[in-house]
């Protein structure tokens, strides 16, 4: 990665944990679309799954009391079985065939996060499993899990606040998995990662953008957030998908 692809990055990051703070997602949607045109798709999702530990892990803390850890706990437990087969997919597959994917992923991300219409109610101990089954493929493949927890928030009716909440430690426990597999599976990424220092000015994107993301929720609506959020992850996810393209 170029010294301007870092700095890119590095706003796509912070971009996205202002939007996580206030909304509970937005990492993953942000980051991963931007590092996967700036560092091609197998550096690209381990480096947004990297910016997800932390985020998870600092906006995580500020909420832990609001945390269904039951439900956290059975996310995660299933997360495992979607993780290996992903990671061997990563691992084997055409990377423009893989750019097309996490494009479409995130594409398809924004249509359930912010438009999908009112769903049946439906809940079960199958449907949290397969759910953290779903997520954690989509995570290690595209680094984007939010589509699945969407969808599952609503059909289950889960309350805003303690989803906002539970995600935060699932995300991160669903981006460790990822870099863990995909390391362990022999993915060709660690000769081809940013220099040190990139990731210590990662941490610090994420601790800005949770600071900024804090201060705004008391002043900017989550609407408006999630409506500038939605134009800039649509125009990534837009030219991940004609890179994709342009590369078979």
């Amino acid at each position: 990665m170029t010294t301007a692809a870092i700095v890119i990055g590095l706003i796509a990051v912070f971009c996205g944990a202002v939007l996580q703070r206030i909304s509970g997602i937005g990492v993953g949607l942000v980051a991963a679309p931007a590092f996967t045109l700036l560092a091609g798709p197998q550096l690209g999702v381990f480096v947004t799954n990297t910016a997800t530990i932390v985020s998870g892990l600092l906006i995580g803390l500020a909420v832990l009391s609001e945390v269904d850890w039951k439900r956290f706990g059975f996310l995660a437990g299933f997360a495992v079985l979607g993780a290996w087969p992903a990671a061997l997919l990563v691992r084997d597959a055409n990377p423009a065939i893989l750019t097309i994917f996490i494009g479409g992923i995130v594409l398809i991300a924004l249509m359930t996060t912010f438009s999908a219409p009112r769903l049946p109610q439906v809940s079960s101990s199958a449907l949290t499993a397969a759910t953290g089954i779903t997520a954690s493929f989509l995570n290690t493949t595209a680094g984007v899990s939010a589509p699945a927890m969407v969808i599952y928030a609503r059909v289950s009716r889960w309350p805003q606040r303690s989803f906002a909440a539970t995600m935060q430690p699932t995300f991160m426990t669903l981006a460790i998995l990822s870099v863990t597999t995909k390391l362990i599976a022999g993915v060709g990424i660690v000769g081809s990662l940013p220099p040190w220092w990139f990731f210590t000015a990662l941490v610090a994107a994420v601790i800005a953008g949770v600071a900024v993301g804090s201060a705004a929720a008391r002043r900017v609506s989550a609407a408006g957030m999630r409506r500038v959020a939605v134009v800039l992850v649509t125009l990534g996810a837009l030219a991940t998908v004609v890179r994709g393209i342009v590369l078979l």
